[in-house]
């Protein structure tokens, strides 16, 4: 069995914002050489997400709204966590969007269904922030 570990780097320039990675998952499949098995990609940090959904912009907005309805940014003093940090609420942002997907690896490729991408979900950004990407099989 082979087994493949990379890590992507991100730096948004706005604190919250929705990245397709299915190109650099892809990429890192390839590279991996495992033609069957399963792919974990996963936030490497509490205030940000990975997750599978369409690849389509009003959807993105749709989540921004939704979830700023769920757990508003301000007022910061809203937040008992907010003591020395302001970001309460992409904590719990990143709790709701989840923290992993694990995505089977057929013939050599992501077993998608026919919308399905990989999205790194930043709910607080402009600082660098990794995303694992672990890949097992043969």
């Amino acid at each position: 069995m082979k087994s493949y570990r990379k890590e992507l780097w991100f730096e948004t320039p706005a604190r919250r914002q929705l990245v397709n990675i299915t190109p650099q998952v892809e990429a890192a499949l390839r590279e991996s050489g495992v033609a069957e098995g399963l792919l974990l990609c996963n936030a490497m940090h509490i205030t940000a997400s990975v997750f599978i959904n369409d690849d389509e912009p009003g959807l993105h907005r749709d989540f921004e709204d939704w979830l700023e309805e769920l757990a508003p940014e301000k007022p910061h003093s809203r937040y008992r966590h907010n003591t020395a940090e302001d970001n309460g609420d992409a904590h719990l942002k990143r709790t709701v969007m989840g923290r992993e997907v694990v995505v089977a690896v057929t013939g050599g490729r992501l077993d998608f269904g026919p919308w399905e991408r990989i999205f790194y979900g930043e709910f607080d950004g402009r600082r660098r922030k990794r995303v694992l990407i672990k890949i097992i099989g043969e």
